[in-house]
C-alpha cells in the first residue's frame, strides 16, 4: 500500500516525467549530433564509416545514459529504484559493449574501402588489410570479453565469486593456462602476423605442397583458397612454427621455367626467336626476361630451359602454358625431324647356322 501511495505521489511523477523528458532530450541530441557529424565527416572515408557504423548504438546509449543519471538523483525510497538501476546499467553496459564492436567494424570497413585490392600493385592493399582484420579479430574478443567482465561484477555474487576465484589463482591460473594454449596461442600468433606480415590476405603461398592464395584471415586460422577451388583451414600458430613458401611476399613479379627435350640437331637459335616472339605475342608477358638455354643432355636428346616473367603468379601459369604449346607446335610445323627419338643399332652381321634370323 505504501509503494501505490508513493507511485501517486507527485515527487514519484516528477521523476518518471524527468526520465520521459531524459530520453526525449537524449534522442534529439543524437539526432542533431548524427546530423552534425555526417556533414563534418563527408570527406573523410575513415570517420565516415565509424560515424555510420557507430549511429544505432549510440541512439541507444545517450537515453540510457541520460536515464541512469535520473535514476541516479531519485530518492532511494522511490519504488524499485535499485532494480531500476541495476537493469539500466546492464543494458548500459551492453550497448557500450555493442557500440565498441562496432566502431571496431567501422574503422576495418573504412580502412578496407581506403585500399581495395583491386589495383595493380596491391602490396600495401593487402598489407592494411591483413592487419586490419587481424587486429579487429583481436579487439573483438579483448571487447567482448571486458563487456562481460563489467556486467558480471555488478552482481555481488559474481564479485565474491571472482574473489574466491583469486584465492586460488596459483591453481586455477595454471590450468586455465594448459586448457587455453591452443586458444592463447593462436591469439598471439595473429597478433606476430598482423605486425610481422609474414602473410597478408592475396598472398600466394605454398603449404604443404597445395599452390593457393590467402582468402580470409580470422582470429584463430587462416583460409587458403587452392587452386582448384578447396579451401585449407590452417591455424595461424601453424604459420609461426612451421615453414612456408610465399611467392608474393615482397611483390606479385615472378619468373617461371618452362623445360622442353630436343634433338642433338636442333639449332637454339630458331627456337630463341621463336620463344621470344611468343612472349611478345603474350598479354600475360611483363617484358623483363625470356632467355633460353641448355640445362643438360642426355643420350635420347637435349634439355633445354626458357626462363620468363610475368607479373603475378597466375599470368605466370598462363604465360608458361603458351609458351610451352608454342614451342612444341613450331617444332611440329618446322623442324618434326628434331623432336626428341630413341636410337638404336641394329647388327647387320650375318646369322649363324642353325639360328634362326
Amino acid at each position: 500500500m505504501n509503494q501505490l501511495i508513493a507511485w501517486a505521489d507527485d515527487s514519484a511523477l516528477r521523476i518518471l516525467l524527468a526520465a520521459g523528458l531524459a530520453i526525449v532530450l537524449a534522442l534529439v541530441a543524437h539526432a542533431v549530433g548524427a546530423l552534425l557529424v555526417r556533414r563534418v565527416t563527408r570527406s573523410m572515408p575513415l570517420a565516415s564509416a565509424i560515424a555510420q557504423a557507430c549511429h544505432a548504438p549510440t541512439r541507444v546509449v545517450l537515453p540510457l545514459i541520460a536515464l541512469q543519471a535520473v535514476w541516479q538523483i531519485a530518492p532511494h525510497d522511490f519504488p524499485l529504484v535499485a532494480g531500476v538501476r541495476h537493469v539500466n546499467v546492464l543494458l548500459l553496459l551492453t550497448s557500450l559493449t555493442w557500440l565498441g564492436l562496432r566502431v571496431v567494424h567501422g574503422a576495418t570497413q573504412g580502412l578496407i574501402a581506403l585500399h581495395p585490392l583491386q589495383v595493380e600493385d596491391n602490396l600495401n592493399a593487402r598489407r592494411v588489410h591483413t592487419q586490419a582484420k587481424v587486429l579487429a579479430n583481436t579487439l573483438v574478443f579483448g571487447i567482448l570479453v571486458t563487456g562481460l567482465a563489467a556486467v558480471l561484477m555488478t552482481f555481488p555474487e559474481a564479485r565474491q565469486f571472482g574473489a574466491s576465484l583469486l584465492a586460488s589463482a596459483g591453481v586455477v591460473g595454471l590450468v586455465v593456462g594448459i586448457a587455453a594454449r591452443p586458444v592463447l596461442g593462436n591469439l598471439l600468433a595473429g597478433l606476430q602476423i598482423a605486425l610481422g606480415q609474414p602473410l597478408r590476405i592475396d598472398d600466394v603461398l605454398i603449404v604443404q605442397g597445395e599452390w593457393g592464395r590467402v582468402e580470409e584471415i580470422t582470429g584463430t586460422y587462416v583460409v587458403l583458397r587452392v587452386w582448384d577451388q578447396r579451401r585449407l583451414i590452417i591455424p595461424l600458430q601453424w604459420f609461426i612454427e612451421n615453414p612456408f613458401q610465399n611467392w608474393t611476399r615482397r611483390n606479385p613479379e615472378m619468373i617461371g621455367t618452362v623445360f622442353l627435350w630436343v634433338d642433338y640437331a636442333m639449332a637454339m637459335d630458331p627456337l630463341r626467336a621463336e620463344a621470344l616472339r611468343i612472349c611478345q605475342g603474350s598479354p600475360a608477358w611483363d617484358g623483363r626476361h625470356c632467355k633460353l638455354d641448355v640445362t643438360d643432355t642426355a643420350a635420347h636428346g637435349v634439355q633445354i630451359r626458357l626462363e620468363v616473367t610475368s607479373a603475378n603468379a597466375d599470368l605466370l601459369w598462363r604465360l608458361r602454358c603458351d609458351v610451352r604449346e608454342g614451342l612444341v607446335d613450331f617444332m611440329q610445323r618446322h623442324y618434326p625431324q628434331h623432336l626428341p627419338r630413341m636410337r638404336a643399332e641394329l647388327d647387320a652381321r650375318p646369322a649363324l647356322p642353325g639360328v634362326a634370323p
